[in-house]
């Protein structure tokens, strides 16, 4: 591949042009061989752009979609973004649709550096950001005030989906400082080999959970004779939370655990209802950045704006977690370039081999992705969407690189190795320690993440005046001239502070995020 250049995106865009029916397209970088079409363009017209001659629309290209901006020969690299996207699959004409007809991956080496691209993003003059949080006796700070019901394994699931359901409706009416009763639960936790790496992430996984500061309360209900027995993902003494722990066997069965869990939670609701937000530094915030669904504008609106708000984020020394390691493949080259050392770096590029083994057993590959909607959106390979995905993590340095569901202690700007699959991804996330997630879709994906607020980054006006109920802020106004990307980010982040301190998004509204906890299962099942 070319030499690694920086990533543009639409607040920095080489241009946009103006076909004479109406549509539109938007070069993203001075060089690329393709523009994107901000408006659907019929076979025929022509579109005028400034400083080159007019393109004429050889085939319908629908909105989001690729239009060739010169001829490309069979076999060559073609570029959006400033970076290769894939080879041309046949000879590419001049105004011509390109898509999963005529472009597909390029398996080139990419070039990489290691912190050959550090930014600092710089602290803003005047008064600190702040937030209302709650803070824990361990001194970490929650942004809900929610009791948690964790399972050790799947036998006890439903026991505790019976329990929460005894905390709907106007029974918490009383104690309006407490945001609910959520229980969570999997289909693991027996039949592993303890010790092995799948074991070993799913303790991760619920340890992580039991001690986030979102939980005020906690219950932890197991069957009792389970391989992964709570103390194995349970501190033994944490003075953050209140505590319960029961089975099923040793409590005389389902309706008494039932009964006798609900009398212990009704017990704690008035401590925690007692429990008061207070003023909490902006550092002392940690934002998960996912994508789902994602579409040929999410590289261009959502996402780089969402940069914006990590970068605010970092530069007052708080934290930002980029994931999805099968959707930065392709552009981990980026990443890698703004490590804060190679051993950073090479921790990075270790977990994309190891992906590539991972993806190999199973019979697949990393260029599998993009899914079916993401390629109805204007996605066509792995390499387009990773390019437009690590947008969503700005400009900041690489402070660090952890495992799935490992607890986040690095300030500033950390990737994590998670699934591209969102409920999995944000689940591990989360168990880091992520106390508000911010999640863009072009495609209109609905995920909660309780006890997490998810907030609904939209990247085109279409889908959000679809779906409106479903999103919270329309990022697609970006490319429909109403502001621009670094406008939209100072508005993401100004949202961000408004969730942590109580705000109510529209997932929370809608009561998702029980369903979305998807611990990553992994290795043998006996």
């Amino acid at each position: 591949m070319n030499s690694p250049q920086p990533l543009r995106h639409a607040g920095a865009a080489h241009g946009q042009g103006t076909a004479r029916d109406g549509g539109s397209i938007l070069i993203l970088a001075g060089g690329d061989d393709v523009a994107v079409a901000t408006s659907a363009l019929v076979a025929g017209s022509v579109v005028d752009h400034p400083g080159q001659a007019p393109l004429s629309v050889s085939t319908d290209v629908p909105r989001g979609h690729k239009i060739a901006l010169r001829d490309v020969s069979a076999g060559d690299q073609v570029h959006k973004y400033g970076q290769s996207i894939g080879l041309a699959t046949r000879p590419i004409k001049r105004g011509e649709h390109v898509h999963t007809h005529n472009l597909g991956m390029d398996t080139g080496p990419r070039e990489y550096a290691f912190g050959t691209a550090r930014i600092s993003p710089p602290v803003r003059p005047g008064p600190r950001p702040s937030f209302m949080g709650y803070r824990r006796k361990d001194g970490r700070v929650g942004t809900r005030n929610y009791v948690g019901i964790l399972t050790s394994v799947n036998c006890s699931a439903s026991t505790a989906k019976m329990i929460a359901e005894q905390f709907r409706g106007p029974v918490l009416d009383a104690y309006p400082n407490v945001d609910g009763v959520v229980a969570l639960t999997h289909g693991s936790g027996c039949g592993m080999v303890l010790g092995s790496e799948g074991a070993d992430v799913l303790v991760r996984t619920l340890h992580g959970y039991s001690k986030h500061p979102n939980f005020a309360g906690l219950l932890v209900i197991g069957l009792g004779c389970e391989m992964l027995q709570t103390d194995r993902f349970l501190d033994a003494d944490d003075p953050a939370k209140l505590i319960e722990r029961m089975t099923i066997q040793g409590t005389g069965g389902i309706r008494a655990t039932v009964k006798a869990a609900v009398a212990r939670i009704k017990e704690m609701l008035p401590d925690i209802n007692a429990l008061q937000r207070e003023p909490i530094d902006v550092s002392e915030l940690i934002l998960g950045l996912n994508c789902g669904g994602s579409d040929g504008y999410s590289g261009i609106t959502a996402n780089p704006a969402l940069g914006v708000a990590s970068d605010l984020l970092v530069s007052y020394g708080g934290t930002s977690i980029l994931a999805e390691t099968p959707e930065v493949f392709g552009a981990e080259h980026l990443l890698t370039r703004r490590a804060v050392s190679e051993a950073v770096g090479q921790k990075l590029l270790d977990r994309i081999d190891w992906w590539q083994g991972y993806a190999a057993r199973g019979g697949g590959s990393l260029d599998n992705n993009p899914s079916p909607g993401n390629k109805a959106g204007g996605l066509t390979t792995i390499l387009e969407k990773s390019l437009g995905a690590v947008a969503k993590g700005g400009q900041a340095e690489l402070a660090a690189v952890y495992e799935y569901a490992q607890a986040v202690t690095e300030h500033g700007f950390v990737f994590m190795d998670t699934p591209g699959y969102d409920p999995v991804s944000v689940t591990g996330i989360v168990a880091g320690g992520a106390n508000v997630v911010c999640f863009t879709t072009g495609r209109g994906s609905v995920l909660g993440c309780k006890p997490v607020p998810s907030i609904k980054l939209a990247t085109n006006t279409e889908m959000y005046r679809q779906m409106p109920e479903d999103m919270d802020i329309n990022c697609g106004v970006i490319v429909d001239g109403e502001c621009t990307v670094q406008e939209m980010g100072e508005q993401i982040f100004a949202t961000i502070l408004a969730v942590a301190s109580g705000q109510e998004t529209v997932s929370e509204e809608l009561d998702l995020g029980q369903e979305e906890f998807v611990p990553w299962q992994l290795g043998t099942v006996t």
